[in-house]
Parts: structure tokens; C-alpha cells; sequence
């Protein structure tokens, strides 16, 4: 596993990458959805992201107690002032459920099935790479989803 700080450092890379979409997209274009079957809005995207990060660092690695409404974060509308000062908030959690990583070790919240057999369910640090996956997933479909929506 890689030292927590090198994580951080491409999480962060990853969030500011998506925050600066959002910014240069505007409320209106972050908010609609592209013309596609099952598409997502930026803010949708987003906000999931942000839920991931909560639910699997701050929940299943860390411990805390998360109240998750992952439906919820597919109907999510925002400004995106309001969103990006949302996203300065979980990253500030973020940063304090890091420091309690124990990166080969089970996670403080067992993992519900299939994900608890998994790698991705296993260890603190599995759980981590899952988190990472997740965002450079979410990012590459937030920049084909900006470009979809400035083409239309």
C-alpha cells in the first residue's frame, strides 16, 4: 500500500480536477444531463462521488457512522458554489478519517456482500484503492459528460 499522504495527493488530484470542471461548466450546464439513456448530471456525479468517499472511507474503513441515501445522489441538484463548499467539507472528514487508516488491517464496518470477499472489502487499504478507482472512474465519465454537454 502506498503511504497515506501519496493517496491523498492523487485523491486531491482527482477532486480538484472535478471541482474545476464543475466551476467552468456554470450552474446551468452542471445540472443538466446529457442526452443519453441513464446519463448523470456533473452535480450528480459529484455528490455520488462525495458519498463514496464518506460511506467507504469515513464508514467502512474509519468507522463513523454514515447515513447514506445513494438514490438520493442521482437526484441531486445544486449550485455548484453550494456543492463545492459541500465538497470542502468532505474533504476536510476525509482528511481526518485518513489519519485513522490502518491500511493492511479489516475494516471498523464489515462490508455487506458480494463487496466484503472482495479486495475492495478486506483491509483499510483495499478499501482505500476502491475509493481511488472510483473517483478516476467518475472523473473520466464528469470530463466525457462536460464535453457531451457543451457539444449539444
Amino acid at each position: 500500500m502506498v503511504e497515506i499522504e501519496d493517496y491523498r495527493y492523487f485523491v486531491d488530484a482527482a477532486l480538484d480536477e472535478m471541482a474545476a470542471i464543475l466551476g467552468d461548466l456554470g450552474d446551468e450546464l452542471a445540472n443538466r444531463k446529457p442526452d443519453l439513456v441513464g446519463a448523470n448530471s456533473p452535480v450528480q456525479i459529484l455528490t455520488h462521488c462525495l458519498g463514496v468517499m464518506a460511506g467507504w472511507i469515513g464508514g467502512f474503513a474509519a468507522g463513523r457512522t454514515i447515513v447514506r441515501d445513494r438514490d438520493a445522489e442521482f437526484a441531486a441538484v445544486s449550485s455548484v458554489a453550494d456543492l463545492l463548499a459541500q465538497m470542502a467539507e468532505s474533504r476536510a472528514a476525509f482528511v481526518e478519517d485518513l489519519a485513522s487508516i490502518e491500511p493492511s488491517a479489516p475494516p471498523r464496518l464489515a462490508v455487506p456482500p458480494p463487496n466484503g470477499a472482495l479486495p475492495i472489502g478486506a483491509t483499510q487499504g483495499g478499501i482505500c484503492l476502491h475509493v481511488y478507482q472510483e473517483l478516476v472512474q467518475h472523473l473520466g465519465q464528469l470530463e466525457l459528460t462536460r464535453d457531451l454537454l457543451r457539444a449539444e
